[in-house]
């Protein structure tokens, strides 16, 4: 029999599982998908150019995750798919109880079912939480490539926010792309510091096209992971960010423990802003689980484009959605950047309005820094009115996305940027220079007359 399923997610990891295991899968049927985590998703449609219009001609219809209990009983539901990250153990058994006691059954898709393999080597930077600091290791991995003579493309993981069928494969060159694919703030933050590396990106909807597309650009792929879910390529390497400052998520999140247990190397990033007791912990929690791994120090060094501008001032910091939202990191590298300037932090709590007052009610461990949240054009209007209602001299922008660009700032704005720098012996570029010896010789002696 013909098995209806709904596959839980959060415009990423979801669509995913389903164009590789379920599109064309006769056993199954997915009669929608549950949207979580990424507002406006809830009420789309996963349209039937990308579902397959054979099997599904009116696509799939997008619920939000607050209806799920109402939707296996209407649909006659025998399996709920849970297909996105950053999930406490504790939440996804929650979740698990609710859907058994509906009547269906719970599923975790693993690598076998959902990995698409490469012709090209491939190598996986994925972390314990998100805002770990992922794509600053990219960034390291890509620099080492070059060192090696090998060019890298960064394929990013999935963040569809507007129109699924012309999203379906994305590529960024320059900064210009980001305005032609009409990207939110949340994909700049995830883009723009490779783009200003001079890597370029891609990302989108159909994995499967995307990677064909990189493997005809670029001698290799770095997959930049979202959140702390696991690759969506296998990989020939994968190295897992740890992020000190949360010390003990590494067991408590889903999939982070999947990621440290297949990891080769596993980088704790920040040691710079953690104590050496609790950076010790991180990697004896990780020996647990990996005792093949490799385990480094890195330092995140941050870089104020202009600290003329904020040194000993009254700021507003604006950091990273993702990360402090529901990455629960509460503040991020703005508000380590300006303390280091011997800056007071204006809270914005009090000035927030819109969207941006919602999101401090529904997470409530947000410190004294606003969220750059910008997934739509009231959003940003929200955003714009919360920044510059604040009382104080200057603006900090600890997210990647040049916030200046995209809306009217009233005071001066200043960028953080950081960089990973080794932090002890074994060096983590050394390790990555080893790697790409090796990747090297195998793309030779691959493409060398025999």
């Amino acid at each position: 029999m013909v098995r209806k399923a709904i596959i839980m997610g959060a415009a990423g990891r979801d669509f995913h599982n389903f164009n590789v295991y379920f599109r064309d899968n006769p056993n199954y049927t997915v009669v929608a998908f549950t949207a979580a985590q990424i507002p406006y998703i809830e009420s789309k449609v996963y349209p039937a150019s990308l579902a397959g219009p054979a099997r599904y001609p009116n696509g799939i219809p997008i619920f939000s995750e607050d209806k799920l209990a109402e939707l296996i009983p209407q649909y006659q539901v025998d399996e709920v798919l849970f297909s996105y990250s950053d999930v406490s153990y504790e939440n996804i058994m929650h979740v698990a109880s609710k859907v058994i006691a509906a009547g269906a059954s719970f599923v975790l898709l693993g690598l076998r079912d959902t990995q698409l393999k490469s012709k090209k080597p491939v190598i996986s930077v994925l972390a314990t939480r998100t805002g770990a600091g992922k794509s600053t290791i990219a960034r390291m991995v890509v620099d080492a490539a070059r060192r090696a003579n090998l060019k890298a493309v960064i394929v990013r993981h999935p963040m569809p926010y507007g129109e699924l069928e012309v999203q379906s494969v994305q590529q960024f060159k320059s900064t210009e792309d980001f305005k032609k694919h009409m990207i939110t703030i949340e994909e700049e933050e995830e883009y723009a510091d490779h783009i200003e590396q001079g890597t370029e990106v891609l990302a989108g909807v159909d994995y499967q096209k995307i990677l064909e597309l990189a493997e005809s650009i670029a001698d290799m792929i770095v997959w930049d992971g979202g959140n702390n879910d696991f690759s969506f390529y296998a990989s020939d390497y994968t190295i897992v960010v740890a992020d000190p400052l949360r010390a003990g998520d590494e067991v408590r999140y889903h999939p982070s423990e999947v990621n440290i247990r297949t990891a080769d190397a596993i980088v704790i990033n920040k040691v710079n802003a953690a104590d050496e007791q609790t950076v010790e912990r991180v990697i004896g929690s990780c020996q647990r689980l990996n005792r093949k791994a490799k385990i480094f120090k890195v330092r995140s060094e941050e870089a104020v484009d202009k600290p003329e501008l904020i040194r000993g001032k009254r700021v507003l910091v604006v950091e990273d959605g993702p990360s402090i939202t529901h990455g629960e990191l509460g503040e991020g590298v703005g508000a380590f950047a300006a303390r280091k300037l011997g800056c007071t932090l204006a809270d914005p709590r009090p000035f927030a309005v819109g969207s941006i007052k919602r999101a401090y009610e529904n997470y409530p461990w947000i410190g004294t820094v606003l969220p750059a949240l910008g997934y739509s054009t009231q959003q940003l209007k929200d955003l714009e009115m919360s920044i510059n209602g604040v009382d104080c001299d200057a603006v900090v922008l600890g997210t990647p996305a040049d916030l200046r660009a995209r809306i009217k700032i009233s005071k001066p704005a200043v960028r953080v940027r950081f960089e990973g720098k080794d932090a002890g012996e074994p060096a983590f570029s050394q390790y990555l220079d080893k790697v790409f010896a090796e990747i090297r010789a195998r793309t030779t002696s691959s493409t060398s007359p025999s």
